[in-house]
């Protein structure tokens, strides 16, 4: 029998990629972890040949049950490829794969979580968040125009590439991500509690929850609550099915009345009268810089974001 030839595809059942690749070892130094997520563990790790440091997401092939499971990571790092150039989305280096794991490799994001860098900075108003939000919105609407729905949108999956006063924020975690086609719906309920969009509860929806969970982290930046709040995950949902949006009590009295109506329009429950992200990146309190005030928010509104992040 002839041997066969090296290039022919893996089979699915073992193997994630379908191309074989190099060992991770071969390449990179692990270094210390950096993260635990549902599937994998993320691991600093330094490219042999230029001493640069990534960020290594590995996946232990066992915690892969189903064929559907080994398709899932395939189609993350798909989706990784096809957002990697957008200035705001974690940019993938490589992928590898051997008999245990799958590795994903991607720039490192050493400025740490979205909440954590405002606490730390002390200092902020309805204009930093407007421009925090217009990134996280910008993401939203990369994805919508690609064809992706993000699927989980939360403050921890948005991480600062450094420490610098300017660097850039980025999206990061795309492994509940799907590929859609306009008018389709999804029903399998996806994401967490706080952020999840009514019409995911009910089990019919479309790209449109991904600008609501956007809506719910726009509500924290400027109150450092949830807008739908209780003790169990049960009770958050009865909350964001039925429950009352609070835009009165503090801090709101003290915050303008164009972030009110942009967060009215976006955490409306019904996904065809939401706004789109592109309609979001287009709000007057977005857009204009002399909109959303400068003035510091009230300082509760910090110390109630320390306890949330």
């Amino acid at each position: 029998m002839e041997p066969k030839p090296a290039t022919e595809p893996k089979k699915s059942s073992v193997w994630v990629l379908p191309y074989k690749t190099q060992s991770l070892q071969s390449l990179y130094t692990i270094g210390k972890k950096l993260g635990q997520g549902q599937f994998g563990t993320t691991h600093l790790c330094i490219e042999k040949s230029s001493g640069n440091l990534y960020a290594c997401k590995t996946i232990p092939k066992k915690k892969l049950i189903c064929k559907e499971d080994y398709e899932d990571v395939w189609k993350e790092i798909q989706i990784m490829h096809h957002l990697s150039e957008h200035p705001n989305v974690v940019r993938i280096k490589g992928t590898y794969e051997d008999a245990l794991y799958v590795h994903i490799v991607m720039e490192l994001c050493a400025g740490g979580e979205l909440f954590d860098r405002i606490v730390e900075k002390g200092h902020y108003s309805e204009r930093e968040a407007a421009k925090l939000i217009k990134t996280i919105v910008g993401v939203v609407e990369a994805c919508h125009s690609l064809g992706v729905i993000h699927r989980d949108l939360k403050p921890e999956n948005f991480l600062f590439l450094s420490s610098d006063e300017d660097a850039a924020l980025k999206a990061t975690d795309f492994g509940l991500s799907v590929f859609y086609k306009p008018g389709e719906t999804f029903s399998d309920v996806v994401g967490s509690p706080y952020y999840v969009a009514p019409e995911v509860l009910c089990k019919h929806y479309g790209h449109e929850s991904d600008v609501w969970s956007a809506g719910v982290i726009l509500y924290i930046l400027l109150s450092g609550v949830p807008p739908f709040w209780a003790e169990t995950d049960m009770g958050i949902f009865r909350q964001i099915l039925r429950g009352k949006l609070d835009l009165e009590s503090e801090p709101w009295p003290g915050i303008s009345d164009s972030a009110k109506d942009l967060i009215r329009k976006i955490l409306d429950r019904n996904p065809k009268r939401r706004l789109t992200a592109h309609e979001v990146l287009c709000h007057p309190w977005i857009v204009d810089d002399t909109v959303a005030p400068d003035k510091p928010l009230d300082s509760a509104v910090l110390s109630r974001l320390k306890q949330f992040s």
